[in-house]
C-alpha cells in the first residue's frame, strides 16, 4: 500500500480519474454480481432513459484515514438506504443496501493509494449513482439500469476553513409540493443549476429555499440541510418537511447534540419569520459537514445572525468538532458509525 505522490494539501474540489470505478448492470429483471473495472466512460444509446426523462439518482460519501491509518467512511448503510428510497420512487430497481456497502468497500480498496493521509485536509470521494440504460421513447421506466461508482480525491470544500456565507431568499422553489424534493434525484439538481447561479451572479453564496406551498416555512438550499441554534446554545433546531432531503449529516448531528452534548432536539416546521430569533444557523452535508450562515438577505431585507459573519458560532463548532472527531477515530462515537474498510 503506498499512498499516491501527490500535493494532498493543494487539491480542490474536482473530479480526478483514479485506477478504479465499480461497475453492475440490471437486465432480465435482476443485477449481475457486479465488478471493477478500469474504463471510466459510459457508452449508450442517444435514446438511453436517462437522457430522455432524467431517470437517475445518486449518493455521496468519503473515505479517509483515521489517525491510527485505518481506511474508514463514515455511515454507508444510510447511504444505501437513502439510494434504495430514492429508486423505488422513481420506479427504478433498487440496489441491495448489502451489496452497496460492499461496492464501496471493493471500489475504495481497489483504489486505497488514492485516499489520502491523515491530517491533509484531503479526502477520497465516492460518488455512487445509477441511471436508466436502455432506448425509451415512450414516457415510461427504463427496462435496463447502470449502477455504477467513481471514486476521486479531492480537497476540503472550502479552502481555509468554513466562513460564514450570506444566503438570500430566491423566487424559485427547490420542489414541488408532494414531488421528488425528498429524494437524491438528479433533477432536483438540475433544477437548482439557474437560481443558485444567479444568485452567485447577484454576490450571494447560496439560496434559501422556503416551502413551495405556502413560501412561509424555512426548508433547506439547494444542496445542504439547514440547522439553527437557540435558548442560549441549549437547543438545535433542525426544519421538517416532507420536500426536505434526509441529509445523514443533519441525522448525526442531532443524535450527536442530543446524545452527547446534552442538547434537546427539536426536528419541526421552522416559520420563517421565526429566524431572526435564532443564535446560530449553519448548512450541512457531507462535502463541508457545516457551512455558518452570517446574514440572509430577502429581497432586500437584510436578517443578521446574531454569530455573525466573522466565524462559525460556539455551538455549531462543537457540534462540527464532534462530528469529524468521531469520523477521525479521535472520539468514540456511536457502534456502527464508523465503518471501517479491510485494505490490506
Amino acid at each position: 500500500m503506498a499512498t499516491k505522490d501527490i500535493d494532498w494539501g493543494s487539491l480542490d474540489f474536482n473530479y480526478r480519474e483514479t485506477d478504479y470505478s465499480y461497475v453492475s448492470m440490471y437486465r432480465d429483471g435482476k443485477w449481475d454480481e457486479g465488478r471493477l473495472t478500469k474504463d471510466h466512460t459510459v457508452t449508450m444509446s442517444e435514446c438511453a432513459g436517462v437522457l430522455q426523462y432524467s431517470q437517475s439518482c445518486f449518493e455521496g460519501l468519503k473515505a479517509y484515514r483515521t489517525k491510527d491509518n485505518k481506511v474508514v467512511c463514515f455511515r454507508p448503510d444510510m447511504n444505501a438506504q437513502r439510494m434504495y428510497d430514492s429508486c423505488k420512487r422513481l420506479e427504478m430497481p433498487p440496489f441491495p443496501v448489502d451489496r452497496f456497502v460492499k461496492a464501496v468497500e471493493e471500489v475504495v480498496k481497489a483504489n486505497v493509494d488514492w485516499v489520502p493521509p491523515y491530517g491533509s485536509g484531503a479526502t477520497l470521494y465516492i460518488r455512487p449513482y445509477m441511471f436508466g440504460y436502455n432506448a425509451v421513447i415512450g414516457v415510461k421506466p427504463a427496462e435496463e439500469y447502470m449502477f455504477r461508482i467513481l471514486v476521486t480525491p479531492v480537497g476540503p470544500y472550502f479552502k481555509g476553513g468554513a466562513k460564514p456565507v450570506v444566503v438570500r431568499i430566491p423566487d424559485f422553489d427547490r420542489a414541488a409540493p408532494h414531488g421528488t424534493g425528498g429524494i437524491k434525484a438528479g433533477l432536483n439538481y438540475a433544477m437548482s443549476l439557474h437560481p443558485i447561479m444567479e444568485a452567485h451572479r447577484e454576490g450571494f453564496n447560496e439560496n434559501l429555499y422556503l416551502d413551495p406551498a405556502t413560501r412561509t416555512k424555512v426548508e433547506e438550499t439547494g444542496g445542504a440541510n439547514v440547522i439553527f441554534i437557540k435558548d442560549n446554545g441549549k437547543t438545535l433546531v433542525t426544519p421538517k418537511s416532507d420536500s426536505i432531503l434526509p441529509s445523514i449529516t443533519r441525522r448525526s448531528l442531532c443524535y450527536i447534540a442530543e446524545n452527547m452534548l446534552g442538547m434537546k432536539v427539536e426536528h419541526r416546521p421552522v416559520m420563517f419569520s421565526e429566524v431572526p430569533e435564532f443564535e446560530e444557523m449553519g448548512l450541512c452535508g457531507t462535502a463541508a459537514v457545516i457551512s455558518p450562515v452570517g446574514q440572509i438577505n430577502d429581497h432586500g431585507r437584510i436578517i443578521n445572525i446574531p454569530s455573525g459573519m466573522e466565524k462559525m458560532g460556539p455551538v455549531l463548532t462543537k457540534l462540527r468538532s464532534t462530528l469529524t472527531g468521531i469520523q477521525d477515530g479521535e472520539i468514540e462515537g456511536p457502534e456502527g458509525w464508523v465503518h471501517e474498510i479491510d485494505v490490506d
